[in-house]
């Protein structure tokens, strides 16, 4: 079901999938976060899939599961800002909350948006439990190069405006900001797996061990002979289930 919210007066695009009536006793809530695209038009990293697996989250796992596109991204309008992915996020949970009756929400993230999700959790207490896969543990590598880094947002489309940002410095510092081992610290001890490629070449499987040692208590899972681009990993993705299945099975 196609839908679109509003953040900082940006409209974002969304997709809602619910499972069917029988299903809707115990229904938990989970929010589904991107990564930045590799690539104009997104590449591995399009959203354009997840709105299949949130699809599959309802009809297998009897969640109710939205998926959205952050600013400067598909449909969604606005230019790309760390902070501003964060408060998307979090207008997205505000919005499933709003929109669909459940038993709590969850977070799940791919990369960029998995780190978010740590962050998300770790400032909503009322997040239940967050699904990171194959996060950074920090941005310092963009905050070291932010020219470079605004260079490819405007080359990939996520910055579209010429003028954007105006405070070039207050966009850059955002990229310091963000700190998922350190927000791990604050999210536990709720539940945090996370998941993680040994052979991605982007982020290396130590950032994730990193997060794991910060939070004291979470379920890490290292694919063997994996990339970076886990999210069309079936065993990445049969984790991801495997989970919610879990966790939804603690509500019955």
């Amino acid at each position: 079901m196609d839908r679109c919210f509003v953040v900082d007066d940006i409209e974002l695009e969304a997709h809602l999938a619910c499972p069917s009536q029988h299903n809707a006793a115990n229904r938990p809530g989970l929010v589904i976060a991107h990564g930045f695209p590799a690539e104009a038009g997104g590449g591995i990293n399009s959203t354009a899939s997840l709105p299949s697996l949130a699809d599959r989250v309802a009809t297998e796992c009897g969640w109710a599961a939205l998926t959205f596109s952050s600013r400067g991204i598909a449909k969604s309008g606005g230019n790309f800002s760390l902070k501003g992915w964060l408060r998307d996020l979090q207008g997205a949970v505000a919005y499933l909350r709003q929109t669909v009756d459940c038993e709590g929400v969850w977070l799940l993230g791919f990369g960029t948006g998995g780190a978010l999700a740590v962050e998300a959790g770790a400032e909503d207490e009322a997040i239940r439990g967050v699904c990171a896969v194959a996060l950074p543990a920090d941005f310092r590598d963009w905050a070291r190069s932010p020219r470079k880094l605004l260079v490819l947002a405007r080359e990939i489309g996520t910055i579209r405006d010429s003028e954007f940002p105006t405070d070039f410095g207050a966009w850059s510092q955002e990229l310091r900001s963000v700190d998922a081992s350190n927000a791990a610290r604050r999210f536990g001890p709720r539940e945090l797996l996370l998941i993680h490629g040994s052979d991605d070449d982007v982020v290396p499987a130590l950032d994730a061990r990193a997060i794991a040692d910060a939070h004291g208590n979470a379920d890490l899972r290292i694919i063997d002979g994996a990339s970076h681009h886990l999210r069309h990993d079936p065993r990445a993705i049969a984790l991801v289930l495997g989970w919610l299945d879990r966790q939804r099975n603690r509500l019955l």
